[in-house]
């Protein structure tokens, strides 16, 4: 068949089928149903009601918040050919709610005003300074000391010899690397120059014999007599105010009798197995002038004194 006469066919089908379909429609009366997609709506905005708004305070309890509704209203029974009717050309009135009462202001608190209280001041203790003691270990006694000796006869025998020489010699008790021994000593004598004197003869007499003087300090219970240091032997007297156990208290107590105007000076004993600093004013030639100096001390410095030899 001719490609011509199948393109003609072809198209006359499609024209047919067209017709089938839309001449019944344009043949019936009735246009076709909308959907509800299709259907439009109005979107002009009501008019604003006749009436004035009004303002009312709610308030914040259950009760109020949540008021019972009121009752409806009783509908007459119905009977014969009475039919209710509602007016609806009005807006309903709610009921007056109850206003609700101020809120009574809580009464604020007084300050109280809190005074702090001042800390009490504490005054610094001050250790007091060691009171000095004028008579403590205020008169000396020298001694020759030859030795210690582990055999007791060794140390009797030599005190035998010396005392044959005219020399005060004794032994006492003593320990030697921790053992008992016994110590020999001549003495006492009254100041240094006498024991040295006395150390210098015991040489001659026994050349081998080692020895020195040593002096040890006893407390003095009074002023020294005039006496005590003859006018043939050389030596001065001074006025002793303290023996102290440090040497800071020592010096303390030396430079205030210096800036007093006084001469003084500190030396340093071996009393009772302890070492003490003793502070003395002086020295002077005679005792006179160490009364007069102790008086004078006495005085200014408010400090009592005792005369020793020196």
């Amino acid at each position: 068949m001719d490609l011509s006469l199948k393109q003609r066919l072809l198209g006359a089908a499609v024209l047919i089928a067209l017709a089938v379909i839309f001449v019944p429609m344009f043949m019936s009366g009735s246009a076709p149903q909308k959907s509800a997609e299709m259907e439009t709506s109005s979107l002009a905005i009501p008019p604003a009601p006749d009436r004035e708004f009004q303002t009312r305070m709610l308030p914040v309890d259950s009760a109020a918040r949540n008021p019972t509704p009121p009752a409806a209203p009783a509908q007459p029974a119905a009977g014969g050919d009475k039919i209710a009717t509602v007016d609806t050309s009005t807006a309903p009135k709610p009921e007056a709610l109850p206003t609700p009462e101020a809120p009574v202001p809580a009464a604020k608190p007084e300050p109280v005003k809190v005074t702090p209280a001042k800390p009490e001041r504490v005054a610094p203790v001050t250790p007091e300074p060691a009171k000095p003691v004028p008579g403590q270990a205020a008169n000396g006694r020298f001694f020759v000391h030859l030795g210690v000796y582990a055999a007791t006869k060794n140390a009797g025998e030599l005190v035998a010899t010396l005392k044959k020489g005219g020399f005060p010699a004794f032994a006492e008790t003593s320990e030697y690397q921790g053992k008992p021994a016994e110590r020999v000593r001549v003495g006492p004598f009254e100041d240094r120059a006498a024991a040295e004197a006395a150390r210098l003869r015991i040489k001659q007499l026994k050349p081998t014999l080692p020895g020195s003087v040593v002096q040890l300090t006893s407390d003095a219970q009074a002023d020294a007599p005039a006496s005590a240091l003859p006018a043939n032997r050389a030596g001065g007297w001074a006025v002793q105010l303290g023996a102290l156990k440090t040497s800071e208290d020592a010096n303390k107590l030396r430079d205030r009798v210096k800036n007093a105007g006084f001469a003084a000076f500190v030396d340093k004993v071996d009393a009772n197995g302890a070492t003490l600093w003793r502070v003395r004013a002086g020295p002077e030639a005679d005792r006179g002038a160490a009364d007069k100096l102790r008086a004078s001390i006495k005085d200014k410095l408010k400090l009592d004194g005792m005369i020793v030899t020196q």
